[in-house]
């Protein structure tokens, strides 16, 4: 039989090329052209030229890392992490701070264009932060090594699980600097730790917290001994198995505009506490509530938004998927005297005309959803009841989208703002307020 020589297909996978960088991605990714190709390129800013190694390639688009910057951005810095490019935390380091919101404004304006056929969005001056030492919660990942017999501690490396070996993190609390040394200290000081699989930071009001994740018994005796050191650094230990409930002898806690919020570790929080304030007020101040309003709080985890609401409003119903959650909510409501505010566990991707909770007399819809966005409750909702509607968005591409039912119900756009919750990564933070035309 004849065999026809046919070339083998390239996959163009480790082949370095030249481009230049003509805008930033809505993940931070410089954006670029080549072949007849957009290419999505890791570390590249808007206006440089570079060399770039492709990590992936399809039919109409490629991704890459930058090799060398051969033509520089005045806008680029260096980065003040020692383990930037290897830990997968921060990727905007390279940018300066005061131009990461200015590319992240411009990337959630073509997402609305896109999306809703908003062009102009009414910009308010966004939330700042400090861009160091503004995490206070953080996980990090342990990797026991058996030929060194030591248990390694630090962040996953971008888009892998590969465990970098992290000895300082200058966005986490300064609090926590020592952090990485003495848990390496600490937790291979008995062979019993080796089980730790993971361990969670907190900084509260009222304490520092770290929690350990452990999959193995570890004796009261071994406990003890790390619960002496962990408190001589002025840290409160918890201890979990995945069995039973953590024991917490005192619930962490935080506190905004008088209002004392108590969480448990495995609840979610934002990270950025001065950001949470900022947007709390940013919140309470936009909606302009006048004591006659009837709020549904949906996706409201422990009362961070209804709380407040409730202070100002005449109802609050707050509805959460997480039953933890709802339960602190509601305890939370108890502890600060406020009468107003009721909470429901409900999965949210469930046909809510039947739950309990739901009823036509309230006006103004709060939505603070995962990075899955409100789609799938907007369009099943009747809209018309609400006034206003108030969107937090922890991911501007499902904003966007999502953005475009509520134009369709008679919604406009009366104010957006970023707030930069995650300052050097490409994460975008946004509030937007829609108003009934």
């Amino acid at each position: 039989m004849a065999q026809i020589f046919r070339a083998k297909k390239t996959s163009g996978k480790g082949q370095v090329i030249e481009v230049e960088i003509e805008s930033l991605d809505h993940q931070g990714r410089g954006v670029t052209k080549h072949n007849g190709k957009v290419g999505f390129i890791e570390g590249a800013l808007p206006g440089e030229r570079v060399k770039v190694r492709v990590s992936q390639q399809k039919a109409k688009l490629f991704e890459g890392t930058v090799e060398k910057v051969l033509i520089a951005s005045a806008q680029r810095v260096d980065a003040f992490c020692p383990h930037y490019q290897q830990c997968g935390g921060c990727s905007l380091q390279h940018l300066e701070k005061p131009a990461q919101l200015g590319h992240k404004q411009l990337a959630v304006e073509k997402l609305f264009a896109k999306f809703s056929g908003t062009d102009t969005l009414p910009w308010a001056h966004p939330i700042e932060s400090n861009g160091k030492h503004y995490r206070r919660a953080a996980r990090i990942a342990t990797y026991f090594d058996k030929k060194e017999k030591l248990l390694n501690l630090g962040f996953r490396a971008a888009k892998s699980k590969k465990l970098v070996d992290v000895v300082e993190c200058g966005v986490l609390s300064q609090v926590y600097q020592s952090v990485f040394i003495d848990l390496r200290k600490i937790l291979n000081s008995h062979t019993q730790l080796r089980s730790v699989s993971h361990v969670q930071l907190c900084e509260a009001d009222n304490a520092p917290y770290i929690l350990l994740r452990h999959t193995k018994v570890i004796d009261d005796e071994v406990k003890q001994g790390v619960r002496t050191q962990f408190e001589q650094r002025g840290w409160r230990v918890i201890w979990d198995d995945g069995n039973e409930e953590p024991y917490y002898s005192v619930l962490p806690e935080y506190q905004v505009g008088g209002t004392e919020f108590q969480f448990r570790l495995n609840n979610f929080i934002q990270v950025n506490a001065a950001v949470n304030s900022a947007m709390l007020d940013q919140a309470l101040n936009w909606l302009e509530l006048t004591g006659q309003e009837k709020v549904l709080d949906l996706f409201c985890g422990i009362g961070n938004f209804s709380l407040l609401f409730a202070k100002h409003a005449k109802q609050v119903i707050g509805v959460e998927g997480v039953a933890s959650s709802v339960a602190m909510a509601t305890q939370n409501a108890h502890t600060n005297g406020i009468d107003n505010a009721q909470f429901f566990q409900f999965d949210l991707t469930q046909e809510m005309a039947s739950a309990q909770w739901f009823n036509k007399g309230l006006d103004t819809l709060v939505l603070d959803p995962s990075r899955t966005g409100a789609y799938e409750v907007l369009k099943q909702m009747s809209l018309q009841q609400f006034s206003k509607v108030l969107y937090v968005s922890c991911d501007p591409v499902t904003l966007a989208r999502d953005s475009a039912l509520l134009v369709q119900a008679g919604f406009t756009v009366s104010k957006v703002a970023l707030m930069d919750m995650f300052p050097h990564t490409g994460h975008i933070e946004t509030m937007a307020l829609f108003q009934r035309r």
